[in-house]
């Protein structure tokens, strides 16, 4: 079943029912796989609203200029970065919102070695920007102060995932769009 009838399926018959039936992840993808892929470029990151969120086991970003940080570094870290195999669910939360679940399997090359890694982004958009975008490795809840049994070990790997951000920004010049290179200009 599509997209489109799984919304439908979703509403039934109610005539009240919004029929907004737009579909943002057909817009949001390709910038996701070019993030994902180091290919990177300015225009990427206007599918974030500028107060979105990113986050992942790693770091916690605030604001389109973490984002930038965050995933500029992957061409730093690795010599290859890409999203190989992906599905898509996109959900009507409310009119104007909606959810892009990404089931994917994500490869890197770290030093010579091949790392495949198994992931669920997930996107929370409104009014077709995104707001929040969690990486979900193994497919497994973001560990912090809600989700673990102790709320203190939760704060502590908050606080670990924010200082992660700040030295991985400040090592990326605080969001500033890296220079073209000739690649990027063809």
């Amino acid at each position: 079943m599509d997209r489109a009838s799984e919304q439908v399926g979703k509403e039934g018959n109610d005539s009240n029912a919004s029929k907004d039936t737009r579909h943002y992840a057909d817009d949001i993808l390709p910038h996701i796989l070019n993030l994902y892929a180091s290919r990177t470029t300015p225009s990427d990151f206007d599918i974030y609203a500028a107060n979105a969120t990113f986050e992942d086991p790693l770091m916690t970003a605030n604001g389109v200029n973490q984002i930038k940080s965050a995933f500029y570094s992957l061409r730093k870290v690795f010599k290859e970065s890409s999203i190989v195999e992906y599905s898509i669910k996109e959900n009507m939360i409310s009119p104007g919102k909606h959810e892009i679940l990404i089931d994917n399997k994500q490869h890197y090359k770290f030093w010579g070695r091949d790392i495949e890694m198994i992931s669920l982004i997930k996107l929370d958009v409104e009014e077709g920007k995104v707001v929040r975008h969690e990486d979900r490795w193994d497919k497994k809840p973001l560990k912090n102060r809600e989700t673990v049994e102790t709320p203190l070990l939760g704060r502590m790997i908050e606080a670990a995932r924010k200082g992660s951000m700040f030295a991985t920004h400040a090592m990326m010049g605080f969001g500033k769009d890296p220079a073209e290179t000739p690649q990027q200009q063809q």
